[in-house]
């Protein structure tokens, strides 16, 4: 206990000196930044091309003259003493021993420093992992096996001198001999780290649902309902376009059982007054909605004249819209005289026990359970009480409850073979690369053969995300309640997922 205290009070009078040195800005630098970019791709050359492969000419070039380097196990060098013990050291000759350094998938943070509103350097803080190769007697070095060193965190000063970065001062501290030890996803393990993180993004409340094998394995809620209230692990969340999916499996369910057709024009039970007269009116079917290539905008009170139209030729792009959902629940209730509601019941809701999965404000099981929306700055946002379903918005539902509504999918319980595989296909491409829609699912491609489904939901005060992996029957379900609700996204992803949840932030963040 005494070491871990010593480490603790270490690591802060660290940064003590940091702070003591610089003043720093405290706005989070955003990964698509010009300085974000330039930061990482310094730190490249400092440690893919200089330490891993002991080229000290990158270190001569990048590091101040005014280099000071503070390790907790090996005191404070200047630059000269640094590089006499790198050159030594782990670049000595012949090479017996050689170490290798990787930046931790997504730990890095990036702070501007400014002086009179004038750029002047930047602040990194991340996590990094050593790993190491020893050559035996009479062993190449190339042939030697490399083992997992240790995980340490570091916080580099980079600064501007005449217009060149130069790295001016380095802390490297909290060493492990562990390959999860110091690394961001420990704070999964320390629910008192976790509300601290919350209050620190402006998230009053987080749930979290981790699917494996195909079933809900467990279930997480933080933080509080209202002041003093903590939340429940059945908390009732709003969570916004999540509601779509749900849309999606009624209508897939209906074509699975033959009672709906996936391709038949929906002008058969459903026209839009304002798109009458309109000849692309006659293109719409159930998998142009679902894929969302409906050419509408994604809510008609978006345009000028408040009323519905094409923005393009239905089945030509992708164009997200709610509008088209709310389109297709016309039609699916002209056709079945029931509203929504009543076919999420008898479909999903009742057979999956979604006991407090409702469309409608007054249907909630218990009130009391609500999570209350809030923006960045602690305000409450008035509860969406509808009256009527919405097919793309504001559904009322628990982690629990979602989840076994995932796990049904992606099980694919009652629905056919080839709906399954239709919802996994490529219907539209979507801006980004590797990323698609298919039926009421984004479709990421991860590679190797290895694809995720997933969707978001955001509106005020509502921030949510699920990922699904049909290949290995993982799943993740993130509830948050605040505008800033994103900002958790990443830690849990990159912890529950693992790599396939580095690479899922890897193709959303290019």
């Amino acid at each position: 206990m005494k070491i871990k205290y010593q480490s603790f009070y270490l690591k802060w009078f660290l940064i003590g000196i940091l702070i003591f040195h610089v003043q720093i800005g405290f706005s989070q630098e955003e990964k698509k930044s010009q300085l974000y970019k330039t930061i990482l791709s310094k730190d490249s050359l400092l440690f893919n091309v200089g330490f891993n492969t002991c080229d000290i000419s990158q270190f001569e070039n990048l590091l101040s003259d005014n280099f000071e380097f503070y390790h907790d196990k090996d005191s404070i060098s200047d630059k000269t003493k640094f590089l006499a013990t790198l050159k030594k050291g782990l670049c000595g000759s012949p090479a017996t021993y050689q170490s290798r350094r990787a930046l931790v998938e997504g730990s890095t943070e990036i702070y501007p420093l400014y002086k009179k509103g004038v750029l002047y350097g930047a602040v990194q803080i991340g996590i990094h992992q050593f790993y190491e190769k020893s050559a035996q007697k009479n062993e190449s070095l190339a042939n030697a096996k490399e083992n997992f060193g240790s995980t340490a965190r570091f916080t580099h000063v980079w600064l501007l001198e005449n217009g060149v970065w130069k790295l001016k001062r380095s802390l490297s501290y909290d060493h492990q001999n562990t390959s999860t030890a110091g690394t961001k996803s420990s704070i999964f393990d320390n629910d008192q780290e976790i509300q601290k993180w919350l209050k620190q993004n402006n998230i009053p409340t987080l749930g979290i649902g981790v699917i494996n094998d195909g079933k809900l394995q467990q279930i997480k809620v933080y933080g509080e309902l209202k002041k003093g209230i903590t939340a429940p692990y059945n908390t009732i969340w709003n969570v916004a376009s999540l509601t779509k999916p749900v849309t999606a499996i009624v209508a897939l369910k209906l074509v699975s059982s033959g009672k709906w057709d996936l391709d038949e024009p929906l002008s058969k039970y459903w026209t839009d007054p304002d798109i009458a007269n309109d000849p692309n009116t006659k293109l719409l079917t159930t998998r142009i909605v679902l894929s969302h290539q409906t050419g509408f905008p994604n809510w008609r009170y978006m345009n000028e004249s408040k009323k519905l139209d094409f923005k393009f030729k239905p089945g030509t792009k992708y164009q997200y819209s709610g509008e088209g959902f709310e389109y297709l629940r016309k039609a699916l209730e002209k056709k079945f005289h029931k509203t929504l509601d009543q076919l999420a019941n008898e479909l999903i809701f009742k057979p999956l026990k979604m006991d407090d999965t409702k469309f409608i404000w007054n249907d909630i099981t218990d009130v009391s359970r609500y999570a209350s929306n809030y923006d960045n700055k602690g305000n409450a946002y008035e509860p969406i009480k509808n009256k009527t379903a919405n097919a793309a918005d504001d559904l009322l539902t628990t982690i629990e409850d979602y989840g076994t509504f995932l796990c049904s999918v992606i099980n694919s319980e009652g629905l056919s073979k080839k709906v399954f595989d239709d919802m996994n296909t490529h219907q539209v491409r979507q801006a980004k690369a590797n990323k698609y829609f298919g039926l009421g699912f984004e479709i990421y491609d991860l590679g190797n053969d290895n694809y995720a489904l997933s969707h978001g939901g955001a509106d005020q005060g509502v921030q949510t995300l699920v990922f699904l992996l049909p290949k290995t029957k993982q799943g993740l379900i993130v509830f948050t309640n605040g505008d800033d609700g994103y900002k958790v996204y990443e830690k849990i992803i990159s912890h529950y997922l693992g790599e396939n949840g580095n690479r899922l932030i890897e193709i959303e963040t290019k």
